[in-house]
């Protein structure tokens, strides 16, 4: 990493999860932010606390760790942040799209023009603002027909960066997210 993508000191990320998430999509990618100097807060409508998952290839998964919420979701304000992440699983953002509190609290990162970066299943929750159309991203394989209904152009690749949107397939993708997200969280800081 350069210094300006390590210079992330001051900026204020939101983590938007429910019960369910993947946690290794949640965990390394706030780590790797925290590293670079970013302040991250876990946003949740669970209430004090919010529960991971952990997929075991060749098992359905068992519930992972649990982690205290900073921001209630119900308090929770985008004008508060300067950035999005959206981790996976497959709980986690089927629960968060049928959250009109959550959807509207994601869509205003894009109304503002702030960064947001998603993983896995996480677009689930962007599906629902109507913010894709004609937008470039990537994800799990098994929501790419969702997102091009949603008027996405899908693409395979372990990184896809438009605009103010980094996305990425799955836990093997992270190391790249991470960069990615980090870079674009850097550079959109500059211009602002």
């Amino acid at each position: 990493m350069t210094q300006q993508q390590k210079n992330l000191s001051g900026l204020k990320v939101a983590i938007l999860v429910a019960n369910g998430f993947e946690q290794v999509e949640m965990v390394e990618p706030r780590k790797a932010l925290d590293q670079a100097g970013a302040q991250t807060h876990l946003v949740s409508p669970a209430g004090d606390k919010v529960r991971g998952w952990i997929f075991n290839k060749g098992k359905l998964g068992e519930w992972g760790d649990e982690f205290s919420v900073d921001v209630p979701l119900d308090r929770a304000q985008e004008r508060d942040y300067d950035a999005l992440m959206l981790p996976g699983g497959v709980m986690n953002p089927d629960s968060l799209r049928m959250e009109p509190k959550a959807v509207e609290f994601a869509k205003a990162f894009f109304t503002s023009g702030k960064p947001v970066a998603v993983i896995c299943h996480g677009p689930w929750t962007i599906i629902e603002t109507g913010v894709l159309r004609g937008r470039a991203i990537t994800s799990w394989g098994s929501i790419k027909t969702d997102l091009q209904n949603a008027g996405a152009e899908w693409v395979d690749r372990e990184v896809v960066s438009d605009g103010n949107l980094i996305s990425s397939r799955m836990p093997n993708d992270i190391p790249a997210f991470n960069r990615e997200m980090i870079s674009l969280f850097a550079r959109l800081r500059l211009q602002r």
